[in-house]
């Protein structure tokens, strides 16, 4: 489950990597409140994945694979 969890945290942060694009600078309101909420939910599931995953290996993974993602 910790697996899944951390495959979600990067997904949220994507999502969000991407809101915050399309807010225009955070100009357009509900591009702008995704971007919190993404990256909150992110990092909510990022410390779910921690309680079983070590730091190291899951703060690399997830710092990683969002960038790849995003390029």
């Amino acid at each position: 489950m910790c697996w899944l969890y951390l495959a979600l945290a990067i997904l949220f942060e994507v999502s969000g990597t991407t809101s915050m694009k399309v807010s225009e600078g955070f100009t357009r309101t509900l591009p702008s409140i995704l971007v919190f909420v993404f990256y909150a939910v992110s990092l909510s599931c990022l410390v779910l994945a921690l309680k079983s995953i070590d730091l190291s290996i899951a703060y690399a993974i997830w710092s990683a694979a969002g960038p790849a993602i995003i390029v």
